[in-house]
């Protein structure tokens, strides 16, 4: 599991030097180390096209490789992000972007995140988890005085800060009720009765295949990575890793036959095809 440090030194994922300089390796304000996303004119990006975004988030974070590598986290898991690494840029792209989430590091150059904090409860709801190499008391009790739904001491695993991210997006966005009828082509499914049929006759699916079915059905023409299908279908924790949802998707096919397309999206996940 990868750790995040608190300083420029090395990260156990991924390094590359920073050069202001360059915009092609560096950050100078305007475009991100990559050129795909970087602060003014950035847009959310989730990685591949027609991939399923969860949610927005900006991440408020001047140490760039921490940046960077809570960025590449979030994106892994289907989440649009805007990365910044001033306060000041942070308020800018509030404004600009609907952010469902923002993650926000305390120790900024210019205004830190505590007042950048107190300016967007000012005049927003939306979540704040805030980030510090300082895990003091008094300033975890500051920050979720000011409004902050979470603190996270540095260093830190990016797989947590992913599970936080998650669970505050839960107790915070309004939950929609689940369709109790999905469909598509002559695939029916309804969760009331726990009942799948393809052209009217039944389909004789395990608990785990129904889920991951419905899932599917959700979110037809979608690509969903493998990440999100473990946790939707299995839920977070699960130890058998994506291996058990390729296994499943083929026992899936099977049952479906010529009738529904699940294509396979190398490197992500899979796409259920509109007939």
């Amino acid at each position: 599991m990868a750790t995040v440090t608190a300083h420029h030194g090395s990260v156990p994922v991924a390094t590359m030097q920073r050069d202001d300089r360059d915009g092609r390796t560096g950050y100078d304000g305007r475009m991100g180390y990559d050129g795909r996303t970087g602060a003014a004119g950035n847009q959310p990006w989730a990685g591949h096209a027609g991939r399923h975004v969860t949610a927005t988030v900006l991440i408020v974070e001047d140490e760039f490789n921490i940046g960077r590598l809570v960025r590449t986290y979030l994106e892994r898991d289907g989440y649009g992000v805007v990365w910044v690494r001033s306060g000041e840029e942070g308020l800018v792209e509030l404004e600009r972007h609907a952010v469902d989430l923002i993650v926000l590091d305390v120790g900024l150059p210019g205004i830190d995140g505590f007042e950048v904090c107190r300016r967007v409860r000012a005049s927003s709801s939306v979540p704040v988890i805030m980030l510090t190499a300082r895990d003091e008391e008094t300033d975890r009790v500051v920050g979720l005085e000011l409004g902050a739904d979470d603190y996270v001491p540095k260093p830190f695993s990016p797989r947590e800060l992913v599970a936080r991210v998650k669970a505050v997006l839960r107790r915070t966005q309004p939950q929609r009720p689940a369709a109790e009828l999905l469909s598509c082509g002559s695939v029916e499914l309804r969760r009331d009765a726990r009942e799948a049929s393809r052209a009217g006759v039944s389909l004789d699916l395990t608990m785990k295949e129904f889920d991951l079915l419905a899932c599917l059905l959700e979110h037809p023409g979608l690509a969903l990575t493998r990440e999100q299908l473990l946790e939707h279908v299995w839920g977070l924790e699960f130890p058998g890793g994506t291996r058990t949802v390729d296994q499943h998707v083929a026992q899936l096919r099977a049952k479906l036959g010529a009738s529904l397309t699940i294509e396979t999206l190398r490197g992500v996940g899979y796409k259920l095809v509109r007939p």
